[in-house]
């Protein structure tokens, strides 16, 4: 894939996700409004995470890690991937209904090991229902993700990073319509996510076959690939799982705390739109690319793409994180303040919001240099990195908590972030000049953080003369649209002045088909 493609193919993920998350905000002002920070609503950010939290485990970090090297460089070989990726289908199907089975009966236990300061009250019952009505959620994203690996492994991006947007376009009008009914807003929402779940996993299964994948269920058995695909997941498993006991470990502590979970959930929701957008994005893209480019011995075209991943994700992270840093409140208030939600809580969410800023380009980071090792079939080192990390999170969140309260989580997440950065990058130096920065980007580096801290003092001024019209009605949202744009405008200027990105390179990636 050419540098100029693998860009593009940044841009065509980065604008379905950003679709997805824009569509997530709506979801989320939805629900902050109608719902409001409270039991329901710890309820269901508790029990949604539950499907959420296994997909990550099984789909997102062990299947993907195992699955897409693999079947990347079968189809580039062209050893019968479509027989291959039928198996591990297979094999897939059959792992998350049996895991489904289990979660539906012992419900209670997986509420009271995730969320345990809800025990006794009535956010525990509330839980254990809207968990049984969500859970299923798992199985058709767990299936969608084998068929959004095979895709973005074909150079088909697109219809891969679409498919998470049906989630947000079916809830959406299920809040609406709900509240329009005067009925239970709440089960209007639960009942669409499994639904969701099914119109997802039918896009990308169609998307698959018109590229050309033909994949069927069969029988599972244990053919030699697959046994190589579970030694390899079986690390990645474990660090997926790491990564998600430091969810777990944050949630049991905020639960302590009436509406805490959703103050940490609202703060996730808006740091998440640049990690999903930017992160994830390049994330995806970088492994099926790196994979081939290394069976390939392509050790020069690897070192371009992961450097220009690189440039590319800080280009746009490391100013979104400033922007998280200093001027949260605005951000949340005009966001979020409506309905059930009130200043007290968009207060609470600011701060949380900011500890995360501070985060956010080692969120994003971990995306790039993940790939560097998965690509090699290298899924032990990661987990060893991230058990470190856990540890030092779970050590942190418990440990901060009689001092920090709810706000022990997101500064133990912050830290953990870094650390595992640390070791990753420790640990790619054995992969030579693959995983060094190349001249481009270590001259471009510092000057995309020069011009993030020049628009971060933009926006304060500017946050600091609109505070009046922040605070008044509907003109809140033009003054917003104002600071937001003004930082904008200010960051791309002086990027463009210093060298930090040149407008040649975005015009002819933009230019590119997929």
């Amino acid at each position: 894939m050419k540098p100029i493609r693998l860009i593009h193919g940044f841009m065509t993920v980065g604008f379905w996700t950003l679709a997805s998350r824009v569509l997530g905000f709506v979801r989320e002002i939805l629900l902050l409004s109608y719902l409001g920070p409270g039991p329901v609503m710890d309820a269901f950010v508790a029990a949604f995470r539950l499907p959420n939290m296994f997909r990550r485990f099984f789909a997102e970090g062990a299947f993907n890690a195992a699955f897409v090297p693999m079947y990347s460089k079968k189809y580039e070989a062209d050893e019968n991937p479509d027989g291959f990726t039928s198996d591990a289908f297979s094999w897939l199907a059959l792992i998350v209904l049996g895991l489904t089975a289990l979660a539906m009966i012992f419900m209670p236990a997986l509420v009271w090991a995730t969320a345990k300061g809800f025990a006794g009250g009535e956010r525990f019952d509330l839980t254990v229902g809207y968990g049984r009505i969500v859970f299923p959620y798992i199985i058709f994203m767990s299936l969608a993700a084998l068929f959004s690996g095979v895709l973005n492994a074909r150079g088909h991006f697109a219809a891969a990073a679409a498919a998470p947007v049906l989630l947000n376009i079916m809830v959406i009008p299920a809040l609406v319509i709900g509240s329009w009914l005067g009925g239970d807003v709440i089960y209007w929402l639960l009942w669409t996510i499994p639904a969701a779940g099914v119109a997802q996993l039918a896009l990308v299964w169609f998307a698959a076959y018109r590229a050309g994948a033909r994949i069927s269920l069969r029988m599972p058995r244990p053919t030699p690939d697959m046994m190589k695909m579970v030694r390899v997941a079986v690390p990645a498993a474990l660090a997926s799982g790491v990564m998600q006991i430091n969810l777990v470990v944050g949630q049991i502590v905020a639960s302590a705390n009436e509406g805490a979970v959703s103050w940490l959930y609202a703060a996730d929701r808006l740091y998440q739109l640049p990690l999903g957008v930017i992160g994830i994005a390049v994330g995806i893209v970088l492994l099926p690319d790196l994979s081939r480019r290394l069976k390939a011995d392509d050790t020069a075209g690897a070192k371009n793409a992961f450097s220009r991943a690189t440039e590319f994700a800080m280009l746009l992270t490391i100013p979104c994180a400033v922007a998280f840093f200093v001027v949260p409140l605005p951000i949340v208030s005009v966001l979020f303040e409506r309905g059930q939600t009130g200043p007290d809580d968009s207060a609470a969410i600011a701060v949380a919001l900011a500890i995360y800023a501070i985060g956010l380009p080692a969120f994003v980071l971990q995306k790039l240099l993940q790939p560097l090792f998965f690509a090699r079939s290298d899924t032990k080192s990661p987990f060893r990195y991230a058990c470190w990390a856990m540890v030092i999170n779970a050590a942190l969140a418990f440990g901060l908590a009689p001092f920090l309260e709810w706000l022990a989580p997101a500064v133990a997440a912050t830290v953990a972030a870094w650390v595992m950065i640390a070791q990753l990058a420790w640990g790619a130096r054995r992969f030579g000049d693959t995983a060094k920065f190349d001249a481009r980007l270590r001259k471009r580096l510092w000057r995309i953080v020069a011009s993030s801290v020049v628009m971060g003092a933009a926006l304060f001024a500017l946050w600091i003369t609109l505070i009046p019209w922040l605070g008044t009605g509907g003109w809140r949202y033009v003054a917003l649209a104002v600071l937001v744009t003004s930082g904008a405008l200010v960051y791309f200027v002086t990027a463009r002045l210093t060298g930090a990105f040149s407008m040649a390179e975005l015009r002819q990636s933009a230019r590119r088909k997929g």
